[in-house]
Parts: structure tokens; sequence; C-alpha cells
């Protein structure tokens, strides 16, 4: 339950520094069976996939280390599957929030690419 808290204040906190840097929130936790994007954001014309990560603490390593390449993989393949379901495929992102220790969030644009 704590987790799932801790992860709700998480995406809190990023779609609040999103929506200060003037992007508009699309969706938020769009799930597939390929996967789930924790936010779906608008910056201009171009269609950001946002995952959000936190880490209470750096026993198991950062916030931005827990995005694996096997996650960067089921976060592509959910995106293929909402861009799929548009009329006409936007240009489009993936870019990363993290919070460690309940710092400031860092948001990391262009964190990967579609990986082929």
């Amino acid at each position: 339950m704590l987790k799932k808290l801790l992860g709700k204040f998480a995406e809190n906190r990023a779609e609040d520094l999103l929506k200060q840097a003037g992007l508009r929130i699309v969706d938020r936790n769009w799930h597939c069976r390929q996967g789930e994007i924790d936010l779906i954001a608008q910056d201009g014309d171009v269609l950001v996939f946002v995952e959000v990560r936190s880490r209470s603490h750096d026993a198991y390593g950062s916030a931005a280390d827990s995005i694996t390449p096997a996650k960067q993989r089921r976060i592509v393949r959910a995106a293929r599957h909402y861009l799929a379901k548009l009329p006409v495929t936007p240009a489009c992102r993936f870019d990363v929030v993290t919070l460690d220790q309940a710092k400031e969030p860092v948001w990391i644009r262009s964190a990967f690419d579609d990986m082929g």
C-alpha cells in the first residue's frame, strides 16, 4: 500500500513539473497487454511518453538506474500500441522523471529512443 502511495505521489509531482513547463497531460497510467505508460503528454507537436521512477533510498541504485533496457522495451511496445490507435502518428519522444529520496524531481528529456 505504501509503495502505491509513493508511486502516486511521484506521478503527481512529475505531472506538476510537466504542466509548469507547458506540457498538456493527455493520459495517465495508460496500460495495455504490452505494458504501462505513467504519463502521456503533448509538448507542442510532440507526443511525450513519460516514465516516472522514484526511490526512497539508494540501496538498489538511483531511480534512473531502475530503467533497464527491458523496462525501456516494455514502454516502447506499449507506446507503439498507443500510437497504432491514432489516426496519424505524431513525432514522439520518451522522457523520464525521477525522484530520489524525496528530492526535487529531475526531468530527463529524450531519455531513450524507440530502439529501432
